[in-house]
């Protein structure tokens, strides 16, 4: 740590000053990084105060670039800033094959339009990044007409905090002690991948994060073709 940089902000280079000639212009890129490190830069409690006020100075920027960075963050990036964590979507992998399922229907949903659809199952996992640390995600998909539900094993340390904000009491009540996931063992998880703890609001954005990008049109679609295949 530096006087000048007591925060260890990255060093940008500026592409000039703006019209005005009272603050730097930075490139798109360095934007992001600008308005990344408002956020995931870990700075102490006690020095909070004294954050914002530091990086605007080291860049020699104002409150227009932030709001401009951020702007350029939510338009071209395919990442998300959760709670001071970076969280990005990674590539899919469909790991098995197509298993076809047989679906009893029962009278309480002869009418459901996908009665009369072949089910299916198969083993997919989806990358994520957490601050730049790739974490696997797998789970089982069933699939059955234009509807899919999702079983998640529970292994890698996102898994665990998909089960710990799905699971219901009973199963933590009631199921093997040494089994059962709390947010100070996911903490110690992420601890060791390098990755700052998180409290119960940054988990639960974290999983809705997880199932919205779960399956994008890419993955839906080679899943499509294997349905189209299979049939």
């Amino acid at each position: 740590m530096t006087n000048n940089n007591p925060f260890n902000l990255i060093p940008l280079n500026p592409t000039g000053r703006n019209e005005e000639d009272n603050v730097n212009t930075y490139a798109p890129e360095d934007m992001i990084t600008i308005y990344e490190q408002q956020f995931l830069t870990p700075v102490p409690e006690n020095e909070l105060t004294e954050f914002l006020p530091a990086l605007k100075a080291f860049y020699d920027i104002d409150d227009n670039t932030l709001d401009i960075s951020a702007v350029i963050f939510d338009a071209i990036t395919d990442a998300t800033i959760i709670y001071n964590h970076k969280v990005k979507t990674g590539d899919y992998q469909i790991v098995g094959s197509l298993v076809p399922e047989q679906i009893e229907n029962s009278e309480d949903n002869v009418d459901d339009e996908n009665s009369d659809s072949q089910a299916y199952t198969i083993d997919c996992m989806r990358t994520f990044f957490i601050n730049d640390v790739e974490i696997p995600y797998h789970f089982n998909l069933f699939i059955q007409g234009d509807g899919y539900s999702t079983l998640t094993e529970k292994n890698t340390v996102l898994e665990k905090i998909y089960w710990f904000v799905n699971a219901g009491f009973d199963e933590h009540l009631l199921g093997n002690p040494e089994d059962a996931v709390s947010l100070e063992s996911i903490n110690e998880e992420l601890a060791r991948l390098g990755i700052r703890e998180m409290d119960l609001s940054t988990i639960h954005q974290l999983v809705d994060y997880i199932e919205d990008n779960l399956i994008d049109d890419k993955m839906a679609e080679a899943l499509n073709t294997l349905i189209d295949d299979a049939e």
